[in-house]
């Protein structure tokens, strides 16, 4: 092929300078893509394709403006590519094109989405503290933000850390050296996560570097003040996120002032599945509508919905802090007045976080600035209503505004009053920024633009009286400048001074010396103007971009106070009470509602007593559709919203803080990685079993049923051994195998409540009320009625489970007319299989086989069946029942 030049060779020379997926190289006016570049891009963004000659040959093209390049690269970095920009620049020659950014998932600032844009680097050393496990450091920046946090798992595994990188949703993803050619790793994160996988220079990641890089960013003594200067790991990973985002070219990292370790182990523990089974953020089909965070979220400011949507991502372990936040809503939930104007304050304010974000990039135009200067205005609104409300005053929320320089706020929102028009243009090259009587020489520069400004729109009334025409008018364009235009029926009218330039089908245009020499005078001080101005608001911009700390505290503080204040009008909305929290393992709530489904029904509360080594292990029995699940969720919900702060939907609670929620709450085929609904069942009660301990909190729901039904018996009884003897943690367990009602009998820890319904006439009524002991009866029969099941089938069922029980022979119904007898079977409980059975009902065991076949029966299976007739099903204990079924089953399998 031959080698392209011109415009086409310089975008694919540029092309192969960078590692992102797609280049768009300035031209002039337009972004332009070229070759692969230029289809793709069509095919993604529905843009039309030219062709460009080159050398013979012809390339694939496509552009778009330059004003409209922002939403493009949005378009495709959503999509998951990583998009380099090459600017246009003039040089003494001419001009140059150079790669100016890469903007990727985890970099990108022009963001529609007010969620957190995080960018996180996951690292894996050998050994390190822990005795068994791995060390992985992880380190997740927010871009938008200026927000940096690192953390190590000390004698971790692979689970580990993905569920704490879950937790902050990454947008993109740096494996470190050690992780990037982990088939494993890799395959989990796809699976758990959206996040695009990038990769990274592996030299960013050496220790060394690394330790170099963080303290150039933060000072030299930050890793020994925030406790890391040993976890080599962490640091690693940061170092690698700071190289990552200064090599993209995004112009963020002075947003990034501050580094904040934390321990893994500060939050409770959810991983993907909880969050997914709870719906902390969006539902099991996708919507965020239905959520717990769309239920509860009434925050007024992008910030603040941000924070409240953390809290329940990543709820605290630390009670002091639970209690500051549980004090502040408790002092909103009392003072409505204060706390609406707070909120109607608050709603009028911007996003400081991202604003100072746009700052420190150079990206932020004078509309920006004014809105920092709006938003800083509310701190002082905001401080002053806390302080003017006794109750709020003497409350946590006033030391959340405390912690603010309100006087460096004012400060900087005076200078920004003062220096900007209230209502500035959309750009900073074209002037029109800056209010009278900031700058003296630019005043100055003004007054003489706007006087030769007045000369030529007086131009055209002292032109009438001058020469009599009527239809005369001065204009200007780009093609002729400015030119006095007279009407077709006057031209004749015309004086020898006017110089005609143009004729039109209804006028003629022209000029005069006085006004080419004006026109020279006013482009002149235009550009002078547009040039003070520019570089006015670059040196306004650089000092705001200085404040990015202050900016990002105020944000900060102001987002709390949002995220504080929606908690206490949900509380005062739907009657949420205040929990009790202790270290003692308990979990009393008395009248629990689901915080969701409450919003949506009439819905009916229950009470939840769990102790400690009395009663921390729950045998939820009941009917199909009757609220056993619900009950479930909704108890692990008080327990995470408890530790998130908030109130919670019951008449009072108590609440033992736990280190981690695990739920287990039905399953979906996941063909795609080879994987049957239950097999995903059983990954995930393995993770629950090797991850939880005695402060977690276990939710399971129907554990064994997606296998045979002696098989799913053993694995949910074995389970519920585990859990209640070598685990200890609390535990919400649901199923249908009433047999597992009977360990509540045998162990001590284990109790058994049931969701009562009410049978009369053959109608049943679903009480939703939760009350001790068990029950046997799920009524899947009614639950397929409801389902809207034809009634041949449902009537049909009716009469086999009535048979059943029984221990009748059970008709196979559709044998055609001309078969001799009936096809009958009796299903035998105790065995978990069906036999033939006689004409009249009868069993008829022996005669099921082929001919002879009972005759010829191995003396294994002939002690087996001697061993079950002799055995008294009602006197056996299960454990031991259970035992010889497995010892028989071992027996025939080897016959």
């Amino acid at each position: 092929m031959t080698e392209a030049t011109g415009i086409v060779g310089e975008f694919l020379a540029l092309k192969e300078e960078t590692d992102a997926d797609i280049l768009a190289m300035q031209c002039g006016d337009f972004y332009e893509f070229f070759a692969d570049d230029a289809e793709l891009v069509a095919d993604e963004l529905d843009l039309k394709v030219s062709q460009k000659s080159s050398h013979g040959s012809k390339y694939p093209m496509a552009g778009v403006p330059v004003d409209d390049l922002t939403p493009y690269v949005s378009a495709l970095v959503e999509r998951g590519y990583r998009v380099a920009v090459a600017d246009q620049h003039e040089t003494a020659d001419g001009h140059a094109r150079e790669i100016t950014r890469v903007v990727t998932p985890g970099t990108h600032l022009a963001t529609g989405d007010a969620s957190a844009q995080h960018l996180a680097a996951v690292v894996r050393h050998d050994g390190g503290r822990g005795a068994d496990g791995e060390t992985y450091g992880l380190a997740v920046a927010d871009v938008t933000t200026g927000r940096f946090q690192v953390t190590q798992l000390d004698d971790a595994d692979v689970s580990a850390v993905l569920t704490e990188l879950y937790t902050f949703s990454p947008a993109e993803v740096l494996p470190g050296p050690e992780l990037r050619n982990d088939d494993d790793f890799l395959a989990q994160l796809d699976e758990r996560s959206e996040a695009a996988v990038s990769l990274h220079a592996t030299e960013s990641f050496a220790p060394g570097r690394a330790r170099h890089r963080v303290r150039e960013q933060f000072g030299a003594e930050t890793l020994e003040s925030v406790g890391i200067a040993d976890d080599d790991a962490a640091i690693a990973a940061a170092g690698a996120v700071l190289s990552y985002v200064e090599e993209t070219g995004v112009g963020t990292l002075a947003a990034v002032t501050r580094l904040q370790a934390y321990g893994a182990r500060e939050h409770v523990s959810l991983d993907a599945t909880t969050q997914r089974n709870l719906e902390l953020t969006e539902t099991m089909q996708g919507d965020s509508s239905g959520s717990l965070f769309a239920t509860v979220d009434h925050t007024v400011t992008a910030a603040g919905g941000r924070l409240l949507k953390r809290w329940l991502q990543r709820p605290r372990r630390e009670r002091g802090e639970l209690v500051r936040r549980q004090s502040a809503v408790a002092a909103l939930t009392r003072e409505a007045m204060a706390r609406e104007a707070i909120r109607e304050t608050l709603a009028d304010g911007y996003d400081l976080e991202r604003l100072a974000a746009r700052a420190t990039s150079g990206s932020a135009d004078a509309r920006d600035l004014r809105a920092i200067e709006d938003t800083l205005g509310l701190l002082s609104a905001v401080a002053d209503a806390v302080a003017e409300t006794e109750r709020l005053a003497d409350s946590p929320l006033a030391d959340v505004l405390a912690t603010v320089d309100r006087e460096g706020a004012a400060d900087l929102a005076a200078e920004l009053d003062t220096a900007l028009v209230p209502d500035p243009p959309g750009t900073v090259t074209q002037g029109g920024l800056f209010s009278r009587g900031y700058d003296d020489d630019l005043d100055d520069l003004i007054e003489e633009h706007e006087a030769a400004l007045e000369w030529l729109e007086t131009l055209p009334d002292r032109e009438k009286e001058r020469t009599g025409i009527t239809h005369l008018s001065v204009d200007r364009n780009k093609t002729d400048g400015y030119y006095i235009q007279v009407g077709k029926s006057e031209t004749d009218q015309a004086p020898d001074a006017y110089e005609e330039i143009k004729t039109l089908k209804n006028s003629k245009r022209y000029t005069i010396p006085e006004l080419d020499e004006r026109e020279r005078d006013v482009l002149r001080l235009e550009e002078r103007r547009h040039e003070m101005e520019h570089d006015l608001f670059e040196r306004l911009r650089e000092r705001v971009a200085a404040h990015a700390a202050l900016l990002q505290d105020v944000g900060r503080a102001l987002a709390e106070v949002d995220a504080l204040a929606s908690l206490a009008v949900h509380a005062v909305e739907n009657d949420w009470t205040r929990p009790e929290l202790t270290d003692d393992g308990r979990l009393d709530i008395e009248a629990g509602r689901h915080p969701v489904v409450e919003q949506t029904t009439e819905f009916v509360p229950n009470d939840l007593e769990m102790r400690p080594d009395e009663r921390d292990f729950l045998v939820v029995t009941g009917p199909n559709m009757s609220g056993k699940s619900t009950y479930m969720r909704q108890n692990a919900l008080i327990t995470l919203l408890a530790q998130t702060g908030s109130f919670v939907p019951a008449r009072s609670a108590t609440v033992g803080l736990v280190d981690g929620i695990y739920t287990r709450v039905g399953a979906l085929d996941e063909l795609a990685q080879g994987r049957s609904t239950f097999m995903v069942e059983m990954q995930e009660l393995s993770n629950i079993l090797h991850s939880a301990t005695e402060d977690s909190l276990i939710i399971l729901d129907e554990v064994g049923r997606g296998t045979a039904t002696f098989d799913g018996i053993s694995i949910a009884w074995a389970a519920v051994e585990y859990i209640s003897t070598r685990i200890h943690a609390k535990t919400l367990f649901a199923t249908h195998y009433h047999e597992l009602t009977s360990l509540g009998e045998s162990l001590p820890n284990v109790q058994n409540v049931h969701v009562a319904a009410d049978e009369r006439d053959g109608d049943v009524t679903f009480m939703r009320t939760v009350r001790e002991g068990p029950t046997n009866r799920s009524y899947g029969v009614h639950v397929a009625d409801l389902a809207g099941v034809p009634e041949p089938v449902v009537d049909r069922s009716r009469e086999v489970l009535d048979r059943l029980r029984d221990d009748k022979a059970i008709e196979v119904r559709g044998a055609e007319s001309g078969d001799e007898g009936t096809t009958q079977a009796v299903f035998d409980l105790s065995s978990g299989q069906f036999s033939g059975a006689s004409a009249d009902g009868g069993d008829e065991t022996d005669q099921v086989a082929t001919d002879g076949a009972a005759d010829q029966l191995d003396p294994s299976t002939e002690d087996v069946l001697e061993e079950l007739s002799d055995l008294d099903v009602n006197e056996t204990p299960p454990v031991e029942l259970m035992a010889k079924v497995k010892q028989w089953q071992d027996n025939l399998d080897e016959a």
